[in-house]
């Protein structure tokens, strides 16, 4: 029997030879595809001297193929000092697929991640399900076999602990759906692409001759599907993109978000005499609100969600006052910030995730209402516009309404109006809550009536002053009309007062929400 020494440096050997992964020639055609390794990415993503690996022994049992840790690489990891599972699927080793062995060790440690209540993380390099027909057992037969767990835990974890899948390669069958399940999906532009079949399926079955890229790149999922929620240069930004999102919330759904204690030298607050230039004179004019938030929020920093996708709403995390925030805002920009399909699909997921692990939730208004016409109908306007409508309603954290400009019809309810149990509802001046504008009713009425022009603005103006803000705070639906420069320091306060805000709902197994 070997001595205690001779077995320890059999088993240094076996663990050097794991980390080789795919060999020098592959990693360097990985290296020549502009992508780190799976190794790499972890190194970058975690603490120094934290990453704790399992399963690093595990490799195809069916043969005498030798697959280093069988194309995965799992462990926990502090990221700024705070535990995380991460998987990551090393394409230099049979392309990243997903192989029963691999396919168990990731199991290990989604099981893990949900007991012990950490963010579970994805970085997706892989040709998804492992086609390899060697030997009497195929390990595709198996790795089919195994993968319906992968979907049906991911489901179980979601809004337990946070989900993020990072695209930093291909995704493909099985591995698109990992992203399709998670709360948050970051891809690498020209590198990284998720389809539920690749190029060579696509051709077989449907006999369309399109490329990786065009079928489902970056650019596809971050500005036409929705599917994506961030586009980023490189695998060194999306290490940093990771770190950043997670830093918004907590560990898991029981905890609060985690407050930032800023040094005393650093001043976060960005407000300025400048915020009253910001909206126009002129109702009609556009505006970039994205400015407006600049001012209210820490450092002027927002991380914008789905920034290249129905760019009619804007959404994205900020801090104000060190607290964690969920914005919701329209964005006349585009669409005159009236709300569509996409639009409400955005809000509406985006209001879930921040309700499920207690980030409180700021709502920007300067919307006219919803999309109107027979296309948003033939699209399912109203199914869409439900979700949101449903997602604001069930939300019980923290919610905050500031009417900037305008906030009108439908466009009022979802944007969480007074109905919609917002802790501060409040309005800056010249603001309008009403069910459409005045230029609007006099439009509808000037149908059944032959009004002259002149008329119509005579009646416009007659009608303005019962649409006026200071009439709904009159009538106490609003909680103040607001200075804008007072915006960031009464968000502060109404966090602070709400921090221990606790709802109750009658009991249900869950509600129904229109999808």
């Amino acid at each position: 029997m070997p001595s205690m020494r001779e077995m320890v440096e059999e088993l240094r050997q076996r663990r050097e030879k794991a980390k080789q992964m795919g060999g020098p020639e592959r990693i360097k055609k990985q290296h020549d595809r502009g992508k780190l390794t799976a190794r790499e990415r972890i190194d970058l993503l975690v603490d120094p001297g934290t990453f704790l690996e399992i399963g690093i022994h595990g490799t195809v049992m069916m043969s005498d193929e030798y697959t280093p840790a069988d194309g995965v690489v799992t462990g926990y990891g502090k990221i700024n000092g705070r535990w995380a599972a991460i998987a990551s699927y090393d394409f230099t080793v049979k392309g990243g697929s997903i192989g029963p062995t691999g396919e168990t060790k990731v199991t290990r440690l989604r099981e893990l991640a949900l007991k012990e209540k950490m963010p579970m993380i994805w970085l997706i390099d892989s040709a998804g399900a492992r086609i390899d027909p060697k030997g009497a057992h195929p390990d595709f037969i198996s790795a089919f076999a195994g993968t319906g767990y992968l979907f049906q835990e991911e489901v179980v974890m979601s809004g337990v602990v946070p989900l993020i899948t990072a695209m930093v390669g291909p995704g493909a069958a099985g591995t698109a759906y990992i992203p399709g399940l998670a709360d948050f999906v970051p891809m690498v532009k020209g590198t990284s692409s998720m389809a539920l079949g690749g190029p060579p399926l696509v051709r077989a079955v449907v006999h369309e001759d399109i490329t990786e890229e065009e079928l489902g790149g970056s650019k596809v999922h971050n500005e036409i599907s929705g599917c994506a929620d961030l586009e980023v240069e490189n695998d060194e930004k999306m290490m940093e993109v990771i770190k950043k999102y997670l830093s918004y919330f907590p560990q898991h759904s029981g905890e609060l978000p985690p407050k930032v204690e800023y040094p005393p030298e650093q001043d976060p607050n960005n407000m300025s005499d400048k915020i009253l230039d910001i909206v126009p004179e002129n109702p009609r004019q556009a505006f970039n609100m994205k400015r407006l938030i600049k001012y209210i929020v820490d450092f002027g920093d927002f991380f914008e969600i789905k920034p290249k996708w129905a760019k009619n709403l804007l959404v994205g995390f900020a801090r104000i006052g060190g607290y964690p925030i969920g914005i919701i805002a329209n964005n006349p920009m585009f669409l005159g910030g009236a709300l569509d399909v996409n639009a409400s699909d955005k809000a509406a997921r985006f209001i879930m995730l921040c309700d499920a692990f207690n980030i409180p939730l700021l709502f920007l208004h300067d919307v006219p209402g919803f999309m109107v016409g027979s296309k948003v109908e033939k699209e399912g306007i109203i199914r869409h516009g439900a979700k949101m409508l449903y997602a604001v309603s069930e939300a019980t954290v923290p919610k905050f309404s500031v009417v900037v400009r305008k906030s009108y019809g439908a466009g009022y309810y979802v944007m969480c109006g007074r109905a919609f149990e917002p802790d501060l509802i409040v309005a800056y001046p010249g603001a309008e809550i009403s069910v459409m504008g005045a230029e609007g009713m006099v439009g509808i009425i000037s149908r059944k009536f032959d009004m002259p022009e002149d008329v119509k603005k005579q009646v416009v103006e007659q009608i303005k002053p019962y649409i006026n803000i200071y009439k709904s705070a009159g009538w106490g639906y609003i909680d103040d009309v607001i200075d804008p420069r007072e915006t960031r320091d009464l968000l502060i306060k109404a966090l602070e007062f709400t921090r221990n805000k606790h709802v109750l709902r009658p009991k249900k197994k869950h509600g129904v929400m229109p999808v």
